[in-house]
């Protein structure tokens, strides 16, 4: 992974950083690594994860479909300044 610093700006170049980290998943990762996970406890949060994405694909499928409606879409603040 690589930030390019701008400006010596180093703060903005952290905030990237962590962003990108979230995005990757790595600050789960590191969490779920600090302690011994049981076999069953892997197994049961495994299904549960399989269970949310397939709730998520199904109602993003039934949106598509026009069953549900979409997510509220939020309105643009042209008066920010």
């Amino acid at each position: 992974m690589q930030v390019l610093v701008r400006d010596n700006n180093i703060e903005q170049a952290i905030r990237v950083l962590k962003k990108k980290m979230q995005r990757e998943g790595l600050f789960r990762e590191m969490k779920a690594r600090s302690a011994y996970e049981k076999p069953s406890e892997k197994r049961a949060r495994e299904k549960a994860d399989a269970v949310r994405r397939a709730r998520k694909l199904a109602r993003k499928k039934m949106q598509r479909e026009g069953l549900i409606p979409g997510p509220k879409k939020k309105p643009l603040n042209s008066a920010r300044g």
